[in-house]
């Protein structure tokens, strides 16, 4: 267990029954950063001082020192020693270098009977003390404490069958980055995008704050993310990532920000913080004058049909963001079709906010403008010989209709923008083609270049990471397309969640992953432990459970969607 907020593992064993046996614990230490390569030498000064019934073992490079303790009896062994050739598993299957040194400062052996907790207590906490026995059992009953504590605070379907797990899954990408923003009052928080290798990304974090956030009761947190990238606005857009150790992001997307005002609108509708809403507006409004204006990256309204498009040589812009070396594998430069799902939404919520907090003349021109970008959506994107959506439109190589689930926002989002009668062959055909028990696949089979697999080196992984590769978040926007087209069968979408859900105890235990295989068996692949992976189910977990007579915002805003298409 690690207590929240504490740089503190403990460890504890017990015999469930039988005979009493002889346990030995021997620490394997390697002080390292996360994204060095395993087989690099083993740096010089490792070393061992005895302390009571365990070790201080002194940082080396920087690091702090580590203190380890065994309580409970038993008797220590100091043995330092290299242990030569040690394998890392997934490293080998990645093709990276795979067998490198580690070190131990000994053994602890301890007989082991039933009834008794023998403890583990390893710190890198200079500032503490190392827990004593007694402070080491309460760390444990502290921290079950705290955990019955969020789940009593979520909505009351998540306190229910798989709901708490979800929620306790959620809590581990909530943070307090060191990084403070200037002139930004409020302590910042964020959210880390998956483990074990991502930082806090602009997008990820949009996406998950429903889920991850609001449906967990924990709306403070939600308001102090929004603030935090609100202060990071920069020529009107949101950070894309927070590089590990940096203060400045890097802005090279063009849907984080877009994702921003959906985040922020489920917010002022779960929450009603108009405050927060009326503090943030005139950065809103920056936003929206640089996306008609254009920004970085090509980013920018063609003032033509309204439509936004995105692309700069080298840069991936949208969420299908692989690159390897200068190789950009689905680049996506145009006018992409979530881009311009994400913008129409974008344009009516901020009408609907200036509508109600500050210039009703501006709202008027918002809503003139989100109806030259619906009427020329429905207009460029719509294959209507196949009854889907083009991917991109206006790209390099002219149209593209290379069948992908980011259509499927054209329905989801709350202002969604294709045309309804339209929706139902677009649900249908996504979830034929790109549905499967842990997500939607990336690109559908039969296209050239459709990967059935996600393994092998970096180069491999990254040419098949979004051309079939599934993504467990995308069971979200999905599930709020079905829901859409057919309202009156809230329930019936629950089985869409039932792959994922068994998936719990498989592969990051209590968590989900970020990828899957596109073909049976969808083997779990990529980051153990995804934020929007998580969120996306507990949104949707909650939401299937619902009544279905309720009545939900989304419902409401299909209403006027139909009454917009003149059909209300």
């Amino acid at each position: 267990m690690i207590p929240h907020g504490r740089n503190v593992v403990v460890v504890a064993h017990r015999l469930l029954q039988g005979d009493p046996v002889e346990l030995e614990l021997r620490p394997m230490v390697r002080f390292r950063q996360h994204d060095v390569p395993v087989d690099r030498p083993l740096q010089p000064g490792y070393r061992a001082i005895p302390e009571g019934e365990g070790f201080r073992i002194p940082g080396v490079e920087g690091f702090p020192d580590l203190r380890i303790r065994f309580f409970e009896g038993g008797t220590l062994y100091p043995d330092p020693r290299v242990v030569p050739e040690f394998i890392y598993r997934v490293e080998a299957s990645r093709g990276y270098g795979a067998v490198g040194d580690t070190w131990s400062p000994g053994a602890w052996r301890a007989p082991l009977q039933p009834g008794v907790h023998v403890l583990l207590v390893a710190s890198t906490e200079a500032d503490r003390p190392l827990p004593t026995l007694d402070e080491a059992r309460r760390l444990f009953d502290e921290e079950r404490a705290r955990r019955r504590a969020l789940i009593d605070a979520a909505h009351p379907a998540a306190r229910e069958g798989a709901g708490p797990d979800l929620v306790l899954a959620a809590d581990q990408f909530l943070v307090r980055p060191l990084r403070a923003a200037p002139g930004n009052a409020v302590q910042e928080r964020s959210v880390i995008a998956g483990y074990h290798w991502f930082t806090d990304w602009g997008r990820d974090t949009m996406i998950s704050l429903e889920g991850l956030a609001l449906v967990t009761g924990r709306a403070l947190e939600a308001r102090g993310i929004l603030r935090t990238f609100g202060a990071h606005v920069r020529d009107g857009l949101i950070p894309n990532l927070f590089p590990e150790g940096g203060e400045e992001g890097l802005y090279h997307t063009a849907d984080a920000t877009l994702w921003f005002f959906h985040a922020l609108d489920r917010y002022v509708s779960e929450t009603g913080d108009r405050e927060t809403l009326r503090d943030l507006l005139p950065t809103l409004r920056t936003i929206m004058e640089a996306h008609v204006r254009g920004t970085r990256f090509g980013i920018g309204m063609d003032h033509r049909d309204a439509l936004l498009r995105q692309g700069a040589e080298g840069y991936q812009l949208t969420w299908m963001d692989a690159k390897y070396g200068d190789f950009v594998v689905t680049p996506r430069r145009g006018k992409a079709v979530e881009i311009n799902a994400l913008w129409y939404n974008a344009l009516r919520a901020m009408a609907e906010w200036e509508r109600t907090e500050g210039d009703r003349e501006h709202a008027r021109r918002l809503e003139q403008r989100a109806g030259r970008v619906r009427s020329s959506f429905n207009q460029r994107f719509w294959i209507e010989e196949e009854r889907y959506l083009y991917d991109v439109v206006d790209g390099e190589d002219g149209d593209d209709d290379a069948f992908r689930p980011n259509q499927i926002f054209a329905v989801s989002l709350p202002h969604p923008v294709l045309d309804p009668e339209r929706w139902e062959p677009v649900v249908r055909a996504v979830e034929e083609r790109l549905l499967t028990p842990v997500g939607l696949r990336s690109l559908a089979p039969g296209h050239p270049d459709y990967c059935s697999t996600y393994f092998g080196d970096l180069r491999t992984r990254d040419a098949a990471y979004h051309q079939g590769t599934v993504w467990s978040w995308l069971i979200g926007p999905f599930v709020d397309a079905w829901i859409r087209t057919w309202p009156g069968r809230r329930a019936e979408a629950r089985r869409f969640l039932d792959g994922l859900i068994a998936h719990l105890g498989e592969f990051g235990l209590g968590s989900i992953a970020e990828i899957f295989d596109g073909d049976p068996p969808h083997r779990p692949r990529g980051c153990i432990s995804q934020a929007w992976g998580v969120a996306e189910v507990l949104r949707c977990f909650v939401k299937t459970t619902e009544r279905e007579d309720a009545g939900t915002v989304e419902e409401e805003r299909a209403s006027e969607a139909l009454h917009d298409a003149g059909r209300g």
